[in-house]
């Protein structure tokens, strides 16, 4: 009976080993303004050895923050398989005001960018991950979760977009180089109320990303992430990338879900308007008109 028992909650207990969750806490540091937070946090990601390449504050949050960064191995793993994977080379970890800090779970994040060829990136995900435990902390995954078997061809339900959507592409150029300059001089100017977070280019592979803040006050990410959650704040910020001569986004039924994969359908109808938006903006960034 004994084993029988066992045997029945290891088969109860099965389905959820199977699934991941999006982000981890990390140890909580003292607790301050925005900027002293990120200070902390920056240090030990330094002292770990990534490369800090953005931070972000965004506008309608207030007590929130992000800090973005590369691993060596990660972006080495992204330049030799290319393509649209390039979204998968910045490292995103959150703070809060209370000391509270957050970062991406890079098996989740990774299968749903790399897809196919996760396997070929699997073991430098895990050492990358390796460090942002050893350098932040290990504590409970959070956020919701899905099946591993799923992220690869991630849907939020049956017949919205995912990783390969046509809607990602908002803007073809002659060339990388004027898709890249159009990006890097319209977020400088603030085009459609963005600028720039961070940026990561391998001009010898055409690739491209950059890290963009929305930030206007009605339409850009502060109304949506309130409704989805503030918690999940290491989803931020958005991201437009480059791919040869096209710009491209993830469209924002597949990104925001994949970000926020507990979130309801009530909810989701509150913010019905963000793909659009999200979409029109960066089309205005890549050079486009919405």
């Amino acid at each position: 009976m004994r084993k029988l028992l066992i045997t029945l909650f290891l088969i109860g207990f099965a389905p959820l080993a199977l699934a991941l969750s999006p982000y981890y806490y990390g140890d909580k540091v003292p607790a301050g303004e925005i900027p002293a937070v990120l200070a902390q946090v920056e240090a030990k990601l330094v002292k770990a050895g990534f490369q800090v390449v953005g931070k972000h504050t965004p506008p309608g949050l207030p007590g929130h923050g992000v800090i973005v960064v590369t691993d060596e191995g990660l972006l080495s793993v992204v330049r030799k398989m290319g393509g649209a994977n390039i979204v998968g080379a910045p490292i995103r970890i959150g703070v809060k005001a209370d000391g509270t800090v957050s970062y991406m779970n890079l098996d989740y994040w990774e299968r749903a960018f790399f897809r196919k060829q996760y396997s070929y990136a699997q073991r430098t995900v895990r050492a990358a991950q390796a460090k942002l435990v050893k350098a932040l902390g290990a504590g409970k995954p959070f956020g919701g979760s899905v099946d591993k078997i799923d992220l690869a061809d991630y849907q939020y339900m049956f017949g919205m977009e995912g990783f390969d959507s046509d809607k990602n592409v908002v803007m073809e150029h002659l060339s990388f180089d004027d898709a890249v300059k159009t990006i890097q001089d319209n977020l400088t100017r603030g085009v459609g109320r963005t600028s720039k977070v961070y940026e990561i280019i391998m001009p010898d592979k055409k690739l491209a990303v950059f890290g963009v803040a929305l930030n206007d006050p009605k339409e850009g990410e502060g109304w949506w992430v309130k409704s989805a959650s503030a918690e999940n704040i290491a989803a931020l910020p958005y991201e437009i990338y480059v791919v040869n001569n096209k710009a491209g986004h993830l469209f924002a039924r597949f990104r925001i879900a994949l970000g926020w994969p507990n979130v309801g359908m009530g909810t989701f109808m509150r913010i019905v308007e963000a793909p659009g938006v999200i979409r029109d903006t960066l089309t205005e960034v890549a050079g486009g008109s919405p």
